[in-house]
């Protein structure tokens, strides 16, 4: 904690506002979820940089707004799900924000490429790639785990999802760090006009792969299925929402639990030695891992008339913020929630996909990434050694890292 922030319990709780993307960089944000789940559970932020909004961090709140989408909407155009309020005809109208019965009829159009038949198809692809990018990596040297191992498969897994040319694969990686980038820290991009301008590009070069899946028979990609469907029509400020709906959740989450679980076993080797004395335990491993780290910090609903919880007033039109990151804390719920143990009985108790109508629709394929990735680094017998401080990104929203320095060793 710098010299400069008061600690959690010093702070006049009124005052706790637990969106400040420091306290995730700086990795104090547990501190203020603990006090909130102890003192303040439904906790009202007067002032903050998107004004004020409430804050939920107990686990069955969460769940319970959950599963209440007619009293706490997702609707783009009443808020959608992130604390930012987008200006007008900027709204990101895709089918994370929306409610029934739009919601459910465009999820329906993307979720067969996560179908259980499609995903045993990619077992094998997702294998070969993480075997390419093990056997690639350099021993005794020090390398940036993130830019090597976790960027690079997942970004692979998106090439692969939309069909789309492998050589330029890093694209979507940039135009998924600027389309999730902080606008009060990305340079020139300090609005949401100049974020919509620089990802043109990724646009321009969707529309034409639209057009041209549009004319061939249908696919199994992405795009191929967009291009097949009612959703062939959307404007463009649509397709571009959905399209960073798709690259984000296909690249931050994954790839932020994959460095986040290398991290919490290099700190946890205890747990890495029952891991290593019995690889299934992998089953387990992905869940707890996914929990730990909790790539998306929280998701945003909006009141649709005034509720309660428990006995706190919240009115209509409010914003309300569910924080993940907090609910998988929550030591009520969660036996020894703030230990990462991966011979956890339950470990699929968790908020880090959402539940209801809007639990992740890629969680599977996740799941399967992070899986296959340490089968493999157990058979090769790999070890790893932190060579310096993880930097963690500067989000309120995306729970992960920028760099992680990792020796390699056998």
């Amino acid at each position: 904690m710098n010299g400069n922030q008061l600690a959690p319990y010093d702070i006049d709780i009124d005052a706790i506002d637990v969106s400040q993307p420091e306290y995730f960089q700086n990795d104090t944000i547990g501190l203020y979820f603990e006090r909130l789940r102890q003192e303040r559970p439904v906790h009202y932020c007067a002032e903050s940089r998107f004004g004020p909004y409430w804050s939920i961090t107990k686990f069955n709140d969460i769940m319970a707004i959950e599963k209440d989408p007619g009293n706490f909407s997702s609707d783009a155009y009443l808020g959608g799900i992130q604390l930012t309020d987008f200006p007008k005809g900027m709204e990101r109208a895709n089918f994370i924000n929306m409610d029934p019965p739009e919601h459910d009829a465009q999820r329906k159009i993307v979720s067969p490429i996560v179908a259980p038949s499609n995903l045993a198809n990619m077992e094998g692809t997702i294998r070969g790639h993480v075997i390419e990018i093990l056997e690639q990596l350099p021993h005794g040297e020090v390398i940036d785990w993130v830019d090597k191992v976790s960027i690079e498969l997942t970004t692979r897994m998106l090439a692969t999802l939309f069909d789309f040319p492998f050589e330029q694969r890093r694209k979507l990686t940039y135009w998924s760090e600027v389309a999730s980038a902080d606008l009060r820290t990305s340079g020139e991009i300090n609005t949401e006009a100049k974020r919509i301008e620089a990802l043109g590009e990724c646009l321009s070069t969707f529309k034409k792969l639209l057009i041209e899946r549009a004319n061939q028979p249908p696919k199994g990609d992405l795009v191929s299925m967009l291009a097949h469907s009612p959703m062939v029509n959307m404007d463009d400020q649509q397709f571009l929402s959905t399209l960073i709906l798709l690259i984000i959740g296909g690249n931050d989450t994954t790839r932020n639990s994959i460095s986040g679980g290398l991290l919490a076993l290099m700190q946890n080797p205890n747990e890495l030695a029952k891991l290593k004395a019995d690889p299934s335990l992998v089953k387990s491993l992905v869940p707890e891992i996914i929990r730990w780290q909790t790539p998306l910090t929280h998701m945003r609903r909006t009141t649709t008339r005034e509720v309660q919880i428990r006995g706190v007033t919240i009115p209509a039109g409010a914003k309300v913020a569910m924080w993940y990151l907090s609910g998988n804390r929550d030591e009520q719920v969660i036996e020894d929630a703030d230990q990462f143990i991966v011979d956890r009985k339950n470990p699929r108790h968790h908020l880090s996909f959402g539940f209801g109508i809007h639990r992740c629709v890629g969680n599977r394929l996740a799941e399967m990434q992070i899986r296959i990735l340490w089968e493999e680094i157990l058979a090769r017998g790999l070890t790893f050694e932190l060579m310096g401080e993880p930097k963690r990104t500067y989000s309120h929203v995306v729970h992960g890292f920028a760099t992680m320095p990792v020796k390699l060793g056998r």
